[in-house]
């Protein structure tokens, strides 16, 4: 693969003890120097215009002056320093990056990831929140449809915690297809089943909240029974994964008993939908607090793109996620 990195986002200082630190990305590239077939982008900063054309100006202004301000706790978890506003524009740039690097062929061993932080898809049109400034793949997203690369988008939330601030960007447009698989009452205990979109947006928004505890089995079958019969009616031009490796049955924030396997299967599974719909697939960081896990999972997604056989799950589905599936599956008609 190839992964969009850059030193900036290394500057964003949360503090001692907080989850979303640098050692996420350090501990990326340690766990990647033992893999081959790596290469590392740097990429631009999004411009000013790419932020506000996601978030309002005034939120966009208030953030820059935080900053320029020496920081501090934006709320109780988000935390921002003097270098935040640079990373948070590095890190979005990175987003960007992904997304017209995907459009414009690079596919197979070339796929990009953005390697970023702060993530993003908390952060909604005029607030930051949950370690979020900037919506990076929301950034994206809507870089390549002002620039006339594709007409439509989708992306795919597979992070632990459902992505408040993308729903919320999207919700109300026909353009953009937000797709969350999330555990059910964790932070921000949105992502219910029955929000599905307004307006133009009505059936462009897909929530699947399921149980905690759920793993490999329950995230296959919400894929391969909602997500893709939902996007192969959608037809997007790109997906862009929003790469969250906080379900890990591992991490030290959730509940959740996805394995590292089962983020190579659901990588394996998502190339092969995109592929069906002819759409370019980028990835975009997001969530993921156990430096090994997320070290591994990020590897993972890398060793399938390299050519790695994923090992299919010997398990069920839960009947819960079933019944979630089955439900979803009545709201979009499938």
């Amino acid at each position: 693969m190839r992964f969009g990195y850059s030193e900036q986002c290394l500057a964003h200082d949360t503090g001692e003890r907080h989850p979303e630190s640098a050692d996420r990305l350090r501990a990326i590239r340690r766990g990647l120097a033992k893999r081959h077939g790596v290469e590392y982008v740097d990429a631009d900063a999004a411009s000013r215009a790419a932020v506000t054309a996601v978030h309002d100006d005034d939120y966009v202004d208030e953030f820059e002056m935080f900053c320029e301000d020496g920081g501090g706790n934006w709320d109780p978890d988000t935390v921002a320093g003097v270098e935040t506003w640079d990373a948070a524009l590095a890190s979005a740039g990175l987003a960007q990056w992904a997304a017209t690097t995907a459009l414009s062929g690079s596919n197979g061993r070339e796929t990009p990831f953005a390697l970023g932080r702060p993530p993003g898809h908390h952060a909604v049109t005029d607030d930051a929140m949950g370690f979020c400034f900037f919506n990076n793949a929301a950034v994206a997203a809507q870089t390549v449809l002002d620039e006339g690369l594709a007409d439509r988008v989708a992306i795919f939330d597979w992070d632990v915690h459902h992505g408040n601030g993308t729903q919320d960007v999207f919700y109300d447009r026909g353009d953009v297809l937000y797709a969350s698989v999330h555990e059910d009452g964790l932070y921000p205990d949105t992502g219910d089943i029955e929000e599905t979109g307004t307006g133009d947006g009505e059936l462009a928004t897909l929530n699947a909240p399921i149980a905690a505890g759920a793993g490999d089995a329950d995230y296959l079958h919400c894929i391969d029974e909602a997500l893709a019969p939902v996007l192969d009616r959608f037809d997007p031009g790109l997906v862009i994964v929003s790469a969250g490796f906080d379900a890990h049955r591992h991490d030290p924030i959730s509940r959740m008993r996805v394995s590292s396997e089962g983020y190579a299967l659901m990588t394996d599974r998502i190339r092969t939908i995109a592929e069906s719909v002819d759409a370019s697939v980028a990835y975009v960081l997001e969530g993921g607090y156990g430096l090994d896990t997320l070290a591994e999972g990020v590897a993972m997604v890398h060793e399938t793109y390299d050519g790695r056989d994923p090992v299919a799950v010997d398990e069920n589905p839960s009947a819960k996620t079933e019944s979630v599936v089955e439900e979803l599956r009545g709201l979009f008609g499938l």
